[in-house]
């Protein structure tokens, strides 16, 4: 396993009209439930449990991914991701997955967490067939600090690379730096504490529907900035800054619903914590 903390490699496969695994393996402090359907659909929900409880000094998490020609699988976790203060070395986290042909992937995990004097660094490849579908959420979350200071993470660096045919068609990259920057500033948070980034990629993904949902986003009746761009590749990414986590997760469950509405005729599966 070498330097891992945790290991987790999960390869999925359509079989029977049903998504299942042909292949789990998990070591160290990662693992991942048996797998829940939700409906008849037979898309396959895996939760991933971390339970160490929280990342700590120089933790490092890899995950492998792997979903043959149309197998469907909702990805998540049990609980927010917490980074706690890192003196020394940076928690890090890195995850590579490959999309079959008309595959189907939502990957989306809880917040992250990032306390004081915490330092973070999340990489994901994604290596995907044109005909397959991603989507991912992520949302930041300062921790509490004893002093009350918002930002009091050293770190957060956010790393999403997507690949078709080989070739690099999405890169987005955060980083967010309090300790060097003035993270509350015009042109990083502007004010908010809480940012959350979506980012969905398919065939489906045409400016027609990009339209209903700038209609149905009505986003002018909240206290946040909602930022939506078209991708080089069929798809768009949505940065969203607001107050709360329960705000974003919100405006990523309503067009999560419409994704799941208008493309697959489904409704996504309730992901309960509790």
């Amino acid at each position: 396993m070498g330097d891992w903390t945790g290991v987790l490699h999960l390869d999925a496969e359509a079989r029977k009209g049903k998504t299942v695994a042909k292949n789990v393996y998990f070591q160290g402090a990662f693992k991942v439930m048996r797998p829940i359907y939700h409906d008849d659909s037979g898309q396959a929900c895996y939760y991933l449990l971390n339970p160490g409880g929280g990342y700590l000094d120089g933790d490092r998490y890899k995950m492998k991914i792997s979903l043959d020609e149309n197998a469907r699988l909702t990805l998540t976790t049990q609980g927010a991701t917490k980074i706690y203060k890192t003196p020394k070395n940076y928690a890090y986290q890195e995850s590579e997955i490959f999309l079959g042909a008309g595959s189907y992937l939502e990957y989306i995990p809880d917040p992250l967490i990032a306390y004081q004097n915490a330092k973070y660094k999340q990489k994901n490849v994604i290596r995907m067939d044109r005909s397959a579908t991603f989507l991912y959420s992520d949302i930041l979350t300062p921790g509490w600090s004893p002093g009350g200071e918002r930002f009091s993470y050293k770190t957060v660096q956010l790393l999403n690379e997507i690949y078709m045919d080989d070739e690099l068609v999405v890169y987005d990259h955060i980083k967010l730096n309090p300790a060097e920057q003035n993270i509350k500033g015009l042109g990083f948070m502007e004010g908010y504490s809480h940012l959350g980034s979506m980012i969905v990629i398919s065939a489906l993904a045409n400016s027609t529907f990009l339209d209903q949902l700038y209609s149905a986003l009505d986003v002018k009746s909240y206290d946040c900035k909602v930022g939506l761009s078209l991708l080089p590749v069929q798809g768009f990414t949505i940065r969203v800054l607001a107050y709360s986590t329960q705000f974003i997760e919100k405006i990523f469950s309503d067009i999560h619903q419409m994704i799941s509405q208008e493309w697959f005729q489904t409704k996504p599966s309730p992901l309960r914590k509790y």
